[in-house]
This record gives structure tokens, sequence and C-alpha cells, in this order.
């Protein structure tokens, strides 16, 4: 009605709505009740979360950040909030894969059989590579991740698809973490399958393990990333230089998903979170 009043005459929208005109006069007097202020408070606090993760976080993230700030409240009131201020998160989609098998070569055996489990750091870790497009032609990105803690502990960027792709993210990797006996697992992509990369894994004692030929759920973490830097970052801006996306991606790894996006494997915590809280219980 409120809406309509210089349209419409009030005391004729009462008649047709069947309530009194002294009502809606009231009401319109009427403060706005606790529940309305809290709700006010709590969707900007929910528009500043959305903001933070760069408008990628739906109600699931938003409630455990709310949560671990000392907000108590369920994650129905979340969605609703974040439905009446035109909020919501990205949505993933698949990404494409850029491996391809050379022909003649010997894979390394299949350690994991699509048990992507592990009970701490170092036990087992996933690789791939993906591509970036830009202006200016692709960029290509290799990763290591560790299952434990979905943390990206390797990862390496270049225009090429050679062998030192994938040796520059192990290198990042072995200098960080210091494994002892870790698998790592990838497709049967000639880089991974390449004497090189069968020699360094032997000098640093990494255990390789491939999976089938052509079978996405044999790397589906490393899939999973990569559909994630595609909605949260690569969908969402335009790169015009390799340098741009070099940066882009930097910052993404870096400065976002490895010290605070929040998953859900993890209880809806960050894989740097994950790791101190662990490390401190133990």
């Amino acid at each position: 009605m409120k809406a309509n009043q210089a349209n419409y005459p009030v005391a004729m929208m009462c008649r047709l709505l069947e309530v009194s005109t002294s009502g809606y006069y009231a009401w319109l007097k009427r403060p706005p009740s606790q529940r309305s202020r809290e709700d006010a408070i709590l969707t900007d606090r929910i528009r500043w979360i959305h903001l933070r993760s760069r408008g990628t976080y739906g109600s699931p993230r938003i409630h455990a950040e709310l949560c671990d700030e000392g907000v108590r409240v369920s994650r129905k009131r979340v969605a609703r909030l974040m439905k009446a201020a035109g909020l919501q998160g990205v949505s993933r989609r698949k990404y494409v894969r850029t491996t391809v098998r050379q022909a003649g070569a010997h894979p390394a055996p299949d350690l994991v059989d699509r048990d992507f489990s592990a009970d701490g750091p170092n036990e087992l870790w996933v690789a791939d590579i993906t591509y970036i497009s830009t202006w200016a032609g692709f960029l290509y990105l290799a990763v290591v991740m560790d299952v434990w803690s979905r943390r990206m502990v390797g990862w390496a960027m270049a225009t090429h698809l050679r062998t030192e792709l994938v040796l520059d993210a192990l290198e990042m990797a072995i200098r960080q973490r210091r494994p002892t006996g870790v698998i790592h697992h990838s497709d049967q992509g000639s880089q991974y399958t390449s004497i090189a990369f069968g020699k360094r894994c032997r000098e640093a004692g990494v255990r390789p393990s491939m999976g089938s030929v052509g079978d996405c759920y044999d790397n589906a973490l490393c899939e999973s990333f990569f559909a994630t830097l595609e909605c949260e970052l690569l969908d969402r801006r335009t790169l015009c230089s390799r340098e741009e996306a070099r940066q882009a991606v930097f910052h993404f790894i870096e400065g976002w998903y490895n010290p605070l996006r929040r998953h859900s494997a993890l209880g809806y915590q960050a894989p740097m979170r994950y790791e101190m809280v662990h490390a401190d219980a133990a």
C-alpha cells in the first residue's frame, strides 16, 4: 500500500484489502521490531563477509564465518537474508584437462585407487595441469595439492607444457613440505610419465602414482580446484596479459585459497587454518 499510495487513495486500498485505515496508519508509525533490527544488523555483516569473499561465498560458508565470529544464527536465516539482499555464491563448472598420454609411456602404478583420504599432512598429494586464457595467449598452471588439508603446496606457471612445468611445481612442494614417502598422484600425461620427472621423484623419496586414462574421477580433487579457480576468478575478470594472469593466480592461491577460503570438507576451515589447528592439538 505504501508503494502505491501515490496512485491510489489509501482508503480505497484499505477497503479492497479488508484492513482498517486507522490500523494502516498505526502500522506506519510503529517502530521496527527487535527481530527486524537484528536482521538489518545481520544483513550488513553478511554483506561484508560476502564482499570479503570476493562475492563467492554462499550461505554455508557465510554461516561458518559468522559462527567463528561468535554469532549464533541458523543457516536457514542466513540464506533467507542473503536472498532478500540479492546475494548469492558462485557455482562451479568442470574445467578442461590439458595433459595427454605419450605413446609408449610406462605409467606408475595406481597407489590410490580413488581413495582420496589421508590421516595427516604429506601422505598423499594430487597434481594436474590446466590452462588460463588471456588476450596474449595461454598460460599453463601446474599444481600439487595436499589431500589432507586441501592446501596448494606446490604450483608453477609457464607458457609451455614441457616437463619443466610440473617439475617446478613438484620442487616447490618438496621445498615447502620436505616429505618422507609421500604419494604423488597424477594422470598419465606425458609430463608425469617422463624420465626426468620419475628421476626427481626417486631422488626426493616421492612415490609416483597415476590413475587410469581419460577418467576425471581418478583426480577429482584437482579437477575440483580448477573448477573453483574458474568460477571464482577466471570467469569473473578479463586477463589482458600473461603477467596479469600470473599475478591474479598468485593472489588467488596464496592470498585467498590457502589462508582464507573455507572448505566444506574441512569443516568449513581454510587449509592453513586447518593445518595450524591440528598442529596445535598434536
